[in-house]
């Protein structure tokens, strides 16, 4: 793909908007601009930002559908932006000068979020390097063992590509397990007391020593449960020890590689964006806007922020919360003081003039995700000022109706959304099911079963990544049950007539 720089007028531009954002304390890496055709704008797309991907006919599959959408009318991408040392940015040849500034800005709100969120503390800043790499040991892989056998393995890898442990990065790295304890060794079970050989058969009668020997079998069967704890890690765990070729082993380390590169971008969507949506806004209406631009930069920039009926943008709900912060921290409207306030007058006037609200979103950009994010700073005032509430859908209209707008039911239904990016949460509990080494894993059910064509379909991946049939506990209308799949045939069992959930 051959990348433009960027026209002299851009570049100036750049640099303006560079020391202005440097000026308002962002820091950030190198941030490379290069210029775009919509055709190679929506290529990087589907590459997820990336000049070079490996070979998977997804990627051709969401470049198929972005470029029709564009042909439509139905969407437009104005920029994107990767995170790497340097930064690289990208922009739309075709766009006004007025939305290359915007987008500009944009890139550096999200190129500081990059460098200075804890999240992305732990990524690889040679992504844009090692992607290549990646692709260039898939095709080898391809050239090798056949382009339809390779990629459906990256199928059976891509099912479980996000069964990964959110929380690995802020641990350090745990030794290997042993897979299989070892168990030829014969349990001999201790007597009551030394004795000789004509009295031990009366001071240790037989029926004493087999049942110690029994309860010494019992305690190593449970030492042996592997892993010894929950495994969120499952992608891990299945490169580790599932019975794969090299290359398959390789295919498998690069999948996780990736995932685990784009985790904090699924875990702080909201944040990410709101915070690049707040510089953009406060660049572009401070420093850059010529008279004559006001207007043009007022559509555009509402156009970003709109929402639609139905749908939550991650832009404006994070931008709306990063201004509702820095406001309560400039006016003192946090902590006890505030909290022991009941009278509404004196709330409305509330401002001890602290001007601490920017400082107080620089530290919340550093050590929040999304979820912790809404968890502690969405109130009920910012709630009914941006009217937010709980929607389900109607059974005779079948049209989604305003079912609450009670706060706590927003709050929870914001946090189900935003949590592990509103995916159920998958554990590893057992790699030696019933003494046959089969995986038996655990859905955390908070409330929502899971689809079950899809469930199989995973499964069904899983057991060829482990060789052996997988199994899942779960609850299905409240009732627990264990699905299964030996790579050929799915199975479901129920466990007990009822759970709670």
């Amino acid at each position: 793909m051959k990348l433009r720089p960027l026209p002299m007028e851009l570049a100036r531009a750049q640099e303006l908007i560079e020391k202005i954002a440097d000026d308002y304390g962002l820091t950030f890496f190198q941030v490379v601009f290069e210029m775009v055709d919509y055709a190679q704008m929506n290529a990087l797309a589907a590459y997820g930002g990336f000049p070079t991907r490996y070979p998977h006919y997804r990627f051709g599959m969401e470049y198929n559908q972005l470029s029709k959408s564009y042909e439509y009318g139905l969407h437009k991408i104005y920029e994107m932006v990767i995170n790497n040392d340097p930064t690289y940015g990208y922009l739309l040849e075709g766009n006004t000068m007025l939305d290359q500034k915007l987008v500009i800005a944009h890139v550096y709100g999200h190129a500081d979020f990059f460098k200075n969120n804890l999240y992305f503390a732990h990524t690889n800043r040679r992504m844009i390097d090692d992607m290549a790499n990646h692709a260039t040991r898939i095709r080898r892989y391809q050239e090798r063992h056949g382009v339809e056998k390779v990629e459906r393995f990256i199928d059976a890898c891509l099912a479980i590509e996000e069964l990964v442990d959110p929380s690995a990065v802020f641990r350090p790295a745990r030794p290997p397990a042993e897979l299989s304890p070892k168990d030829d060794d014969e349990i001999r079970a201790p007597g009551r007391m030394p004795a000789k050989s004509y009295m031990d058969r009366y001071i240790n009668p037989p029926a004493y020593i087999e049942e110690q020997r029994q309860k010494l079998e019992t305690e190593r069967a449970e030492s042996k449960q592997f892993p010894p704890t929950p495994e969120r890690d499952v992608l891990g765990f299945i490169l580790a020890y599932a019975p794969l070729e090299n290359w398959e082993r390789d295919v498998v380390g690069i999948i996780r590689e990736e995932s685990y590169y784009f985790l904090p971008q699924r875990q702080s969507k909201v944040m990410n964006e709101g915070w690049a949506s707040y510089w953009h806004s406060k660049i572009m209406t401070t420093k850059v806007l010529t008279d004559a631009e006001v207007i043009d930069y007022a559509d555009h920039h509402s156009g970003t922020v709109a929402t639609q009926p139905g749908r939550l943008n991650p832009y404006k709900l994070g931008l709306e919360l990063f201004r509702d912060i820095e406001q309560r921290w400039n006016t003192g409207r946090f902590g006890p003081e505030w909290d022991a306030c009941e009278s509404m007058a004196e709330r409305g006037s509330w401002d001890k003039q602290l001007g601490l609200g920017l400082e107080k979103i620089f530290e919340v950009r550093k050590i929040h995700c999304d979820a912790t994010f809404l968890d502690e700073f969405l109130t009920p005032e910012f709630c009914d000022e941006q009217k937010l509430f709980v929607s389900k859908q109607d059974g005779k209209t079948q049209k989604a109706v305003v079912s609450s707008r009670e706060f706590n039911e927003v709050k929870q239904a914001l946090l189900f959304q935003f949590t592990n990016g509103g995916r159920p949460v998958i554990e590893l509990v057992d790699a030696n099911h019933a003494n046959r080494s089969e995986l038996l894993l655990r859905h955390h059910h908070v409330g929502v079963d899971l689809r079950w064509d899809w469930a199989r379909e995973v499964l069904q991946n899983v057991s060829l990544l482990w060789r052996r049939p997988v199994r899942l506990e779960t609850l299905r209308d409240g009732k627990r049950v264990r699905l299964g799949h030996d790579g050929d045939n799915a199975t479901e069992e129920a466990l007990e007539k009822k759970a709670s959930v």
